[in-house]
């Protein structure tokens, strides 16, 4: 068997295989809650065959959401409606995973196929937050957040985790990448604040740290928690993979138990290496340098390619997500290329390789 169809388990939990489903934004929520478009989305990636199914990056406030079309979990209604989508994704056997986010300065933006950019008060947006009144780009800049506001946000991302317990989901994931809130506090890019929450890394780190640990007391033992994390900011003077290995060891002394490894987005001055498998030297300083298990993800698109970042020590998993767009049953199609078995749902065994 190849490594890339072997099962992982992380605390109570196994994965059927190491072919999992990236976050990706489907800017197709209602108030938050999620949809049929999600539903269908989300369970035709279980059908296809990938061990881990996560949601989009999801708000654990009405501010935090990247868009006003983006998913929630800041209140039981929402919560409740994910759980026919968690029920299919457990039904195809995938385990069903949900990104805990807030987009920080980031936020009250447009679907991409809208022209991206800031979506103003009057037009349906909102004043967007962050740890320092900079500003991403031309947009406006983000409302300092106050140290009572950053007290709360750890409780307030627990509450978002018990809601995601009760709605059924296996792993909780906590985004700290791409430029949004927990990112922007991480770089000093984004970071000006001469408080607790500022200045050297451990300052930075500290609202990573607070929402780690108060998540980590609600989630369940058995249950595994991820954080997502970018690993360099790819600008001169702002985060660097060294310091990002350092965060990732304090946070396995807090019982995180995987890191998925990405990079950039908080920048648009980014100057982005791009190439296949691009990130995979990232992820992998991370492993070593925290010991924790860590997922591979950036230009991912072949079945041997992703096998020999396993077999190589490089990641733990591998994380997929345009490939998968294009093709949901990509992980069916790359176990028979590799000479595998895995899971096919019955009414589609007539089409098994």
């Amino acid at each position: 068997m190849s490594l890339l169809f072997s099962p992982l388990t992380l605390r109570g939990t196994t994965f059927r295989n190491r072919v999992w489903v990236s976050p990706m934004c489907q800017y197709s929520s209602h108030h938050g809650h999620p949809t049929d478009w999600h539903l269908v989305h989300l369970g035709a990636l279980a059908q296809g065959g990938a061990g881990l199914v996560m949601t989009e990056a999801t708000a654990v406030v009405p501010e935090g959401r990247i868009s006003p079309e983006d998913a929630g979990i800041w209140n039981d209604e929402q919560a409740a409606a994910y759980e026919r989508i968690v029920d299919f994704v457990r039904g195809q056997g995938a385990v069903p995973g949900i990104q805990l986010a807030h987009a920080g300065r980031k936020a009250s933006t447009r679907a991409p196929w809208r022209g991206r950019g800031y979506v103003p008060v009057e037009q349906g947006g909102w004043e967007t937050v962050g740890p320092s009144p900079v500003a991403y780009a031309d947009w406006p800049a983000p409302r300092e957040l106050t140290p009572d506001a950053l007290r709360e946000l750890p409780g307030i991302w627990a509450d978002g985790a018990r809601r995601a317990l009760r709605a059924g989901f296996e792993v909780a994931e906590i985004h700290a990448a791409h430029g949004y809130l927990l990112h922007e506090f991480l770089s000093p890019l984004s970071n000006r604040r001469t408080d607790a929450w500022g200045g050297d890394l451990d300052g930075r780190s500290r609202l990573l740290v607070d929402v780690v640990d108060a998540v980590r007391a609600v989630w369940p033992d058995d249950r595994p928690l991820f954080v997502r994390l970018s690993a360099t900011d790819w600008v001169p003077g702002g985060l660097e993979v060294d310091e990002v290995a350092r965060v990732a060891t304090r946070l396995a002394e807090l019982g995180v138990d995987l890191v998925d490894v990405s990079s950039g987005g908080n920048s648009p001055d980014a100057r982005i290496a791009a190439g296949p498998g691009y990130q995979v030297p990232f992820a992998t300083e991370i492993k070593e340098a925290s010991g924790l298990p860590v997922g591979a993800v950036g230009l991912i698109t072949e079945p041997r390619q992703a096998e020999k970042i396993l077999a190589d020590g490089e990641a733990d998993a591998v994380f997929l997500g345009r490939e998968l767009l294009r093709n949901p049953h990509w992980p069916q199609l790359a176990a028979a290329e590799l000479g595998d078995d895995v899971y096919w749902p019955d009414q589609y065994l007539r089409a098994r390789p």
